[in-house]
């Protein structure tokens, strides 16, 4: 069983508020690709022969499972060990440091390898710390009342006669607008708690935010709410998450290397499927 609701509902503040930036905010630094220097024999670690992840704790679903980042359930401990195995590191070489999420990104030395927590790139952080290349392209999703009309939808389309509720100056509101195209303009409001009450109070159908954002509105904020489903991004640049590294670290090569080899054979996007999927609530929608 994983960790109870009220738990999660603390944990996806942090993940909240990272996850749902302003489109201005979400230009990822791209790292270039693993060079021939990733053989596990030389790779620079923090203890010689481990590789040592960070993440916080409590360490929330969909994320992880149970609290326990080192079972490899959950969408980023299964990526952990998906790089990891890359980087050729069996799942015994693996050991988990717990990082709060404000200080995996803040300057200075770390006690990680590499960090996983749900941390989206900006140029900002990117100053003072290193970042792969991401990991996790953030997906938008629709948010309803159960047994309403717009959360029995299915497909896009069923939603182009709702009333959708989004946050102005988001990458949500971008989505509404190219992707769903609603007949009716969206409610644009200053602050995301303004769209999540108007929810709450029927003024509108649906509301639209990150799908990090989204486990944290039915979790936390609406009671008798659930993810009507998931949908990609609008073109542009995309919001990703990476993984994080203390600044001048060799390993961000190399781990982006083994990104770069999950996304092509396909592996990533069945990691993504199985825990961020249908099965944790949010079917996609085309």
């Amino acid at each position: 069983m994983g960790r109870p609701s009220v738990l999660l509902a603390l944990g996806a503040i942090a993940v909240a508020a990272v996850a749902c930036a302003p489109a201005s905010e979400t230009t990822p630094q791209a790292a270039p690709s693993a060079p021939a220097t990733c053989a596990k024999d030389q790779l620079t670690l923090k203890t010689a022969g481990k590789l040592t992840i960070g993440t916080d704790k409590p360490a929330y679903e969909p994320w992880f499972k149970e609290d326990d980042p080192a079972n490899g359930k959950g969408f980023e401990s299964a990526v952990a060990y998906a790089v990891a195995k890359q980087l050729g590191f069996e799942s015994s070489e693996v050991t988990w440091a717990t990082v709060k999420f404000d200080s995996a990104f803040a300057p200075g030395a770390k006690q990680f390898d590499f960090d996983l927590n749900q941390v989206s790139v900006t140029p900002d952080r990117a100053k003072v710390v290193d970042f792969s290349k991401g990991y996790y392209t953030v997906k938008q999703a629709v948010v309803a009342l159960d047994g309403s009309k717009a959360a029995a939808a299915t497909d896009l389309a069923a939603l182009q006669d709702a009333k959708i509720g989004v946050q102005v100056g988001t990458t949500s509101l971008q989505a509404v607008k190219d992707v769903i195209k609603p007949t009716a303009e969206p409610n644009v409001y200053n602050e995301q708690i303004d769209a999540v009450n108007a929810l709450k109070n029927k003024q509108v159908d649906a509301v639209v935010v990150d799908l990090p954002t989204a486990f944290y509105v039915t979790a936390a904020q609406v009671e008798n709410s659930k993810i009507v489903g998931q949908f990609g991004a609008p073109s542009g640049t995309p919001e990703v998450f990476g993984a994080v590294f203390e600044k001048g670290s060799p390993l961000v090569d190399c781990v982006s290397g083994a990104i770069d080899t999950l996304t092509s054979s396909g592996e990533l996007a069945k990691i993504e499927t199985e825990w961020l999927g249908s099965a944790a609530g949010a079917p996609e929608l085309k």
